[in-house]
């Protein structure tokens, strides 16, 4: 099992109405992916070569997260093509379900800028982690 990201909520996230700010998920997102490839993955993995675009995201915002909340996030893979795959985001506070959302990502070589086949060794690590039903 994956450990899950967890979140501090910083002061800047948090909007006018007191929670935090529908565009700051997207980076808490981010750090998410980050953490979710450096448990799969390793530290060792060449992102020049084998690296992944953003190119889509979705967000369903479910309950507000507040300032003092200490949210986490938990990734799974909703599907994986030759060239790209679906991340599925779910945000808990104390196991309660704040926030769900999916990115598509697309395997890039940043060397020859140019998309690529998902490389076998990532497609073996994401298959362990897809949603199941």
């Amino acid at each position: 099992m994956l450990t899950p990201t967890k979140i501090q909520v910083r002061f800047a996230d948090i909007d006018a109405m007191g929670h935090v700010n529908n565009a700051v998920y997207f980076s808490y997102f981010e750090t998410a992916r980050i953490n979710y490839f450096k448990q799969i993955l390793g530290d060792d993995w060449d992102w020049q070569i084998d690296g992944v675009l953003l190119v889509r995201n979705e967000i369903d915002y479910i309950l507000p997260i507040s300032l003092h909340d200490s949210p986490e996030i938990t990734i799974e893979i909703e599907n994986i093509g030759a060239k790209s795959f679906t991340l599925c985001y779910k945000v808990f506070v104390k196991n309660k379900l704040m926030t769900a959302a999916k990115s598509v990502l697309v395997s890039y070589d940043n060397v020859n800028g140019q998309t690529k086949l998902v490389p076998e060794k990532m497609k073996q690590k994401l298959i362990k982690h897809l949603l199941r039903g």
